[in-house]
């Protein structure tokens, strides 16, 4: 999944670098790695790989990460798919 991209330039992801106090968790967190430290700050690498999760939002100490999560890119794909599984499965019988 490291090299897994949503839709570019949707993600709702922002990061205030003068808040970041350098901790790193959201570079533990994030599942696509999406964020680097770069001069002992945080620093978005790429934005097109989020998901919008929202685990680096919560895990921030010092609550320099803005996301809305589960509203962006990662939300419009689940339901794209679900909207196309779920007729398929009803043509067929299913559920």
């Amino acid at each position: 999944m490291k090299r897994f991209a949503y839709l570019p330039n949707v993600a709702t992801l922002e990061l205030d670098r003068e808040a970041c106090i350098g901790c790193g968790m959201c570079l533990e967190v994030c599942p696509h790695q999406v964020f680097a430290l770069r001069e002992d700050k945080a620093a978005i690498v790429d934005r097109d790989r989020c998901m919008e999760c929202g685990a680096c939002r919560t895990n921030c100490p010092a609550e320099a990460i803005r996301v809305d999560a589960g509203v962006g890119c990662a939300a419009g794909m689940i339901n794209e798919w679900l909207g196309e599984i779920l007729p398929r499965r009803r043509r067929s019988g299913c559920c």
